[in-house]
């Protein structure tokens, strides 16, 4: 083969594997923004259906308070009718109502208002984690997508390598065994990208599942991502009204308002009632009150004299708060760690993609000096498979850069938006 077949053949190279970086990017015209997705979860989701239930259950709790103790009826019957000077009883009625003391009613309503409170923070973490949950399988998907793309493209380049082997076997300028390892590793990479294929469907099956669908619906993305030049200021004192330390403030204040209402129960009862006696007339005797029913207004007085019950949940909400108050430190120290790690990752994450990007900046150079090579009349096949390792390498390595950056920011914005 003369030298200028072989630069034709260059020129040829070049012209695929811009065409195969092409495949790199893909482009969708009905991709799926992550906030559609969001929203649909947010709709859909089963376990934020089934706290807002909660939620809605609790509250509607608060009316219960409202209502007093049962009334209490009777009605008795005279067997053996007791004979009295207006005549003999034959039956009684009684009606009695206790009421509990004053602003009972008041503070039982306040406490299932803050038991409600609590349980709401419950749906709002929930929420978050449920964005988190699907942010971070779209971000997996994402990144499961370029890794497909960039093999890809490696595969079509090394058949183009391949093509040129074969050629230079047929001149005397290769071996079989050339061809050979070029061989092997197209095998390798398409069992690669073969196996990225069923992590993309299961990956998409948990994505469809968090928004409650099937799990065959695809899930088209939108095109690229990349890692921002400056890094966004964080807030991070917004972690201290994070949910889940909220969930802690309210419910100390529920114990709070248990003891209120404990106080208010070791208060007396107070009862109002009404006797009346059917009385029968004495025959053969007439005077003013023969037969005259009686009538007999009652008040009552229930006094928690045994009041031991009252001082012991005075205790236990006593050591309740204090409980809460270790729980909700432990989390916060949980929470300030997540959030410096989730930080540090995402540092990490840019570090890494800036090295990677170095990196694959001299795997071209190196390339570029093989084509040069290769128009000359030589080429090194070992060396070809040596810098394609090394740039599909780096390029996937790019890849889980920017998807750990975003991953990260995930955890952040769970944290602290």
């Amino acid at each position: 083969m003369t030298t200028s077949e072989y630069k034709n053949k260059g020129v040829n190279l070049r012209r695929v594997m811009i065409v195969t970086f092409s495949l790199f990017t893909f482009h969708f015209a009905n991709a799926q923004s992550l906030e559609k997705l969001i929203a649909i979860g947010l709709a859909n989701n089963p376990e934020i259906q089934k706290f807002e239930l909660q939620h809605q259950i609790v509250a509607e709790q608060a009316n219960e308070t409202q209502t007093l103790p049962n009334t209490e009826l009777s009605v008795g019957y005279f067997v053996s009718e007791p004979e009295t000077k207006t005549g003999p009883q034959r039956f009684k009625l009684s009606a009695k109502q206790m009421l509990p003391w004053f602003g009972t009613l008041t503070a039982r309503e306040n406490y299932a208002n803050s038991l409600a409170d609590a349980k709401y923070e419950d749906l709002v973490i929930a929420k978050r984690k449920l964005i988190s949950s699907v942010s971070q399988a779209y971000y997996n998907l994402y990144a499961n997508q370029q890794k497909q793309a960039v093999f890809v493209k490696n595969i079509a380049l090394l058949k183009t390598y391949k093509k040129l082997a074969l050629t230079s076997v047929e001149v005397g300028k290769a071996s079989v065994v050339d061809v050979l390892r070029l061989e092997m590793r197209i095998n390798d990479i398409e069992q690669l990208k073969q196996i990225l294929a069923q992590q993309f469907l299961a990956e998409q099956t948990l994505l469809n599942k968090l928004l409650n669908r099937a799990k065959e619906v695809a899930v088209e993305l939108e095109t690229t991502l990349q890692i921002p030049s400056k890094e966004l200021e964080l807030h991070s004192d917004n972690l201290g009204v994070h949910p889940e330390l909220l969930k802690y403030d309210k419910l100390y204040t529920s114990v709070t308002q248990s003891e209120l209402l404990n106080q208010k129960d070791r208060q007396p009862m107070i009862g109002f009632g009404l006797d009346y006696i059917n009385v029968s007339k004495i025959p053969n005797t007439n005077f003013s009150d023969n037969g005259k029913d009686v009538v007999m207004p009652m008040v009552s007085l229930s006094i928690p004299i045994f009041n031991k019950k009252y001082q012991s949940r005075s205790k236990q909400n006593a050591l309740k708060q204090k409980e809460i108050y270790s729980e909700k430190q432990e989390r916060l120290n949980k929470l300030e760690t997540l959030l410096d790690r989730a930080v540090k990752g995402r540092v990490e994450a840019r570090i890494s993609y800036e090295t990677q990007t170095k990196n694959r900046h001299q795997a071209t150079k190196a390339e570029e000096i093989l084509l040069k090579n290769y128009e000359t009349g030589t080429i090194d096949f070992k060396d070809v498979l040596d810098i394609q390792e090394l740039q599909l390498k780096f390029e996937v390595n790019q890849i889980e850069a920017i998807k750990k950056y975003y991953v990260m920011s995930t955890v952040i914005n769970y944290l602290i938006k």
